[in-house]
């Protein structure tokens, strides 16, 4: 399969991304609608009953501000996602959830852990390493990318704020390494030159048969005869001029 077919442009790409920002959106203009809080439905560490946050906890935020901060997030790496491993992305959101959501529930504080972050952990985390396991060159480019733009989302795995499920983040950051390693992804083979080929002849080459293997200039004799064959020669024919007449 080449690079054109599998790295491609499809509907999905933006169906998914759109479907996950409008459904938080959604949950969150119902809460304020009907005036309730679901924050109840997070995960509550080492509880039977919040285990149900494993799979509700994305979907609730605790504000506008944590809402927005987000969307844009998980708007781009799931975009990322569905456009460069179009064949696993459906696993990696499913076990990635799942995992993440686990991990919270067993080294979280008690109380409620809310919001789509942990998610974003678990992308950004597989998009990182998965590129870079792969050595693919479009998919390390993507992994510097993610590092540029989202490489601060790393200190969040640690307790450095007040009110931040720093939990969340580490168990979305472990889920996303612990699949970059166990989901196996097919990567189209890598376009090679002429000259990278393995029965490449470098005598074949008008360029390169003008080095030896040190790189030193060398002439081609061979060459040089074909070129002293095809020349032109060209004979001068003269004779010695006659007496004048009358002269002796």
């Amino acid at each position: 399969m080449s690079e054109d077919k599998y790295f491609k442009f499809y509907n999905a790409v933006l169906v998914v991304p759109l479907i996950a920002v409008l459904t938080i959106w959604l949950v969150f203009w119902l809460e304020l609608s009907l005036q309730v809080n679901w924050n109840f439905l997070g995960i509550f560490p080492r509880t039977l009953s919040g285990l149900k946050g494993v799979v509700f906890s994305p979907l609730i935020h605790s504000s506008v501000e944590h809402l927005y901060n987000n969307t844009i997030p998980v708007a781009i790496l799931l975009g990322a996602l569905v456009y460069f491993y179009q064949d696993i992305y459906g696993k990696v959101l499913i076990w990635g959830i799942l995992i993440s959501g686990i991990v919270t529930w067993i080294i979280g504080r008690p109380s409620y852990h809310i919001g789509i972050s942990g998610l974003i952990y678990v992308l950004a985390s597989f998009i990182f390493f998965k590129g870079i396991f792969t050595k693919h060159y479009r998919l390390v480019a993507l992994s510097l990318v993610v590092v540029f733009i989202y490489g601060g989302l790393l200190w969040y795995i640690f307790p450095i704020e007040d009110g931040i499920s720093w939990e969340g983040h580490l168990g979305g950051f472990t889920a996303g390494l612990l699949m970059a390693l166990m989901i196996k992804v097919k990567t189209p083979p890598v376009k090679k030159y002429e000259w990278e080929q393995e029965d490449f002849n470098e005598q074949d080459d008008p360029f390169l048969r003008h080095f030896d293997a040190d790189g030193n200039f060398v002439e081609n004799n061979e060459e040089q005869s074909h070129t002293e064959e095809a020349s032109v020669k060209i004979t001068y024919h003269f004779k010695k001029s006659l007496p004048e007449e009358g002269k002796d």
